[in-house]
């Protein structure tokens, strides 16, 4: 699958013209760099790894239908080259016959809209974490209720459930970290005081030199500061739209510290974008950067010497809640073997498969059991994203998100270019949410 636009400015003016039709077609958010790391598309081409020897998970007395046959979709590349590697398997171990079909994560919702009901659609396929709440919507998908979610990471779980209930089989989870050039600092800052300190000395905007720098007016990086500060998107961990947190006491402080920022980052909102950043860091001129994995490969090729940890802890001793995105997948409510598509989805999620898929993907595993793997551990730059995702917080995936980003982008730029009072920019931002979600008929 080619690569996604990871361009989030310009997805913002086009929600700007688009956040009415985005609502109403529940739950679309701008192509943040969440659909971009969970396409795998960050990674590099992988040779597949030798494949696993099959083995049931544990068995909790689900049989599949007698005569069941089963199409699964997900995208091409790294994951449908495994794909195609493990369901033989499933078919040796439950004799199921299993058919993949390439299908981009990110079109298979849609496509499942029309699909589904004329029995032409997978029975078991993947999509990203924010389309759960259009899919429940639509009826679209059955509820997982075949794993425990104690075996997954909180965020992972939170991402794929929607009014309580949880639907998704994760496999996947990416949120961004702190990236630093090793020629440039030896150590990464465990604090943001220490961050602070190094830019003070470090940044010399004469000669284009920088300490550290972030896309300061982009809402997914920033919220891992409101949230870190305590505030939030919407209340009931992001599903009860008519509790909205964005200018609440623990926002007001998250923005407080993303003004204090601009101390060591003198630049207007206009002259820190993702390429101007990315550029700097492959060229030694920016020694901290936070981003995601779907930037490891181009400053690799860059040839930078450089290493990734997890966010610094706040001035309040907090971590950070960085935005996750999760990958999962799903069981299509239209299935004619129910109990066959929930067996296949959760033999593609167990502890064993997810290992093995990290191997040929390179996508971090949202398992518990797996966050000692010797093949994670051993890999700093994906140990150093999954301890950062510990500590996130899984995107809102209501249909209302859509409504959120362009008002806040427009307060971000407000506190960083202008600076003033960030519970007045806070309030306004919070206003305009609530009379484009009254709009909507919410």
């Amino acid at each position: 699958m080619k690569a996604m636009t990871r361009k989030i400015i310009s997805m913002i003016a086009a929600l700007t013209l688009l956040s009415a039709l985005l609502l109403a077609t529940a739950g679309c958010t701008p192509a943040k760099p969440e659909d971009k790391a969970t396409t795998g598309q960050e990674t590099k081409t992988v040779t597949p790894t030798k494949a696993v020897e099959p083995a049931a998970p544990e068995d909790d007395g689900l049989k599949p239908e007698p005569g069941a046959k089963l199409k699964v979709w997900d995208s091409e590349g790294n994951e449908g080259d495994w794909l195609k590697k493990v369901i033989k398997d499933f078919t040796q171990l439950y004799g199921v016959e299993v058919t993949y079909e390439p299908v981009t994560h990110t079109d298979s919702p849609t496509k499942l809209k029309t699909d589904g009901p004329a029995g032409l659609g997978a029975d078991v396929f993947s999509a990203p974490h924010d389309k759960v709440g259009d899919m429940v919507a639509s009826g679209l998908i059955y509820p997982n209720d075949v794993l425990s979610p104690d075996e997954f990471l909180d965020a992972a779980v939170q991402g794929t459930s929607y009014n309580g209930v949880w639907y998704g089989y994760p496999d996947a989870i990416e949120t961004y970290a702190l990236f630093y050039n090793k020629d440039l600092i030896a150590e990464p800052p465990k604090t943001f005081d220490e961050l602070i300190e190094f830019s003070k000395n470090f940044t010399d905007v004469s000669k284009n030199q920088y300490g550290f720098m972030m896309e300061v007016a982009n809402f997914y990086y920033i919220y891992s500061f409101i949230g870190g500060y305590g505030g939030y998107v919407f209340g009931n961990n992001g599903t009860d739209k008519s509790d909205i947190g964005l200018n609440s006491p623990g926002a007001v402080e998250g923005m407080k510290f993303h003004q204090k920022l601009k101390e060591i980052l003198p630049l207007n909102t206009a002259d820190i974008n993702y390429d101007i950043k990315n550029a700097l860091f492959n060229e030694g001129k920016l020694a901290l950067n936070i981003d995601g994995p779907w930037a490891v490969q181009g400053h690799k090729e860059a040839g930078v010497n450089f290493g990734v940890a997890p966010l610094p802890l706040l001035p309040n001793g907090k971590h950070p809640t960085s935005f996750s995105g999760i990958r999962a997948f799903y069981v299509n409510s239209y299935t004619k073997y129910p109990n066959a598509a929930k067996l296949l989805a959760k033999y593609l999620t167990s502890s064993e498969l997810l290992a093995d898929r990290f191997e040929s993907t390179s996508q971090i595993p949202p398992r518990k059991d797996l966050l000692q793997s010797p093949s994670i551990k051993n890999d700093p730059i994906s140990a150093a994203f999954l301890e950062q995702a510990q500590y996130a917080q899984a995107m809102p995936n209501i249909p209302e998100m859509a409504s959120v980003w362009v008002p806040m982008a427009t307060a971000l730029e407000e506190n960083w270019n202008n600076g003033g009072d960030p519970k007045v920019i806070l309030d306004s931002a919070v206003k305009s949410i609530e009379e484009a979600l009254a709009l909507q008929g919410n």
